[in-house]
Formats: C-alpha cells, sequence, structure tokens
C-alpha cells in the first residue's frame, strides 16, 4: 500500500479526492493510502473466505461486506475517524449503515496480505482495529498460506486465537462452531 498524496490531510480533503477518483483509498491518522489490484490469489482466497463466512452466517443477524466497502471507523472511546476497505467485514450492530459506507466498529474484519501490504495490515491496521475495538480481525497471507485469528480480550488487547498454515481447521473465538479447513482456502484447483 502506498500514499496517494504526500502530507496530512483533513477527513473532508479525503472526501473530495474520492469524489473524482476511482482507486481504493483508505483515510488513516491524515495520510491517504492507494491499495494495489489485488493478485488473482487474493481474489481466491477472498472468495472462498468469503463464501464459507456467508454460508455460516446464513439466517443469522450478522451481515459479510466484500471490499470495496468503506468502514468509516467512529467509535467514542477513540478520537478522530478514520476511513478503511478491508477485504472482508462482518457487521452485526445494523445502527451504522448509510446509503454510502458503514460508520462505527465492525465485529469481524479479515485482511489479505499483498506483498506491498504487509507492514500496514500486520502493524498499522491490527493496532487501529484493535483500538477501535474490533472483536476479532483475521490476517490471510497467500503468500505463506497462513491465517491468524486475533480476537480481543477483556483488558481490550488482542491476543492470538488461532494460527495455521497451509492445512487443518481455523477457527473463529466470536463465532462459535465456525471453523474452515486451510486446505479449502489455499489449493489452486487446475482445470
Amino acid at each position: 500500500m502506498h500514499l496517494y498524496v504526500k502530507g496530512i490531510h483533513s477527513l473532508e480533503q479525503y472526501w473530495q479526492i474520492r469524489e473524482n477518483n476511482d482507486s481504493l483509498l483508505e483515510y488513516i491518522d491524515g495520510f491517504i493510502y492507494m491499495s494495489p489490484s489485488p493478485s488473482t490469489k487474493h481474489q481466491r482466497v477472498s472468495r472462498k473466505l468469503g463464501r464459507a463466512f456467508e454460508e455460516f452466517l446464513d439466517g443469522k443477524t450478522c451481515e459479510l461486506f466484500y471490499a470495496p466497502y468503506d468502514i468509516e471507523l467512529n467509535s467514542k472511546k477513540m478520537e478522530g475517524t478514520r476511513v478503511v476497505i478491508p477485504d472482508i467485514t462482518v457487521i452485526c450492530d445494523p445502527s451504522g449503515f448509510t446509503d454510502a459506507r458503514y460508520v462505527g466498529v465492525p465485529d469481524l474484519i479479515v485482511e489479505i496480505l499483498s506483498p506491498t501490504n504487509q507492514s500496514l495490515d500486520l502493524v498499522t491496521k491490527l493496532n487501529l482495529y484493535m483500538d477501535y475495538g474490533v472483536k476479532e480481525y483475521w490476517i490471510a497471507n497467500p503468500m505463506l498460506d497462513t491465517i491468524t485469528v486475533y480476537t480481543l480480550n477483556e483488558k481490550g488487547m488482542y491476543e492470538q486465537h488461532d494460527n495455521r498454515r497451509d492445512t487443518g481447521p481455523i477457527t473463529s473465538k466470536l463465532f462459535d462452531g465456525f471453523q474452515v479447513d486451510l486446505i479449502d482456502i489455499f489449493k489452486i484447483e487446475k482445470a
């Protein structure tokens, strides 16, 4: 992920830039970042993980959203607003929906790493989501075929709930009974 424009910008400037731009732009701490186009494997991982979550959530009140969908992080315990575009978002509180985006704190976020966005997802967003109170944060790494799941503990800090590489079931602490085998997420089907 690269800076779209140099310097610090206000939230209003960010929205003005977005009005005339089709790029995936995120706003974090005054900086505007541009997401790279996802790779083929990134798209496959997103589709497979999303499908597993959709099947599990079918008939439940929570909803799943794929990128590009704006999440305007907003919480009484945090100062300022950040706008992110997670790869997969699960939202159980419908009160934050607007016509254009979700304003509030999602319950679960999945970010799928790309070679150019690793530090942003592994450090910046991990801390951002933890500070805002996202209950569960999944990081999928298609380059290493790994998924790590972080959950908020009673002190509001992320702790690692699960971590798998290549194969085996990965589970959610937030959604009791949800699990998916990594072999189903990362395998490439040949035509």
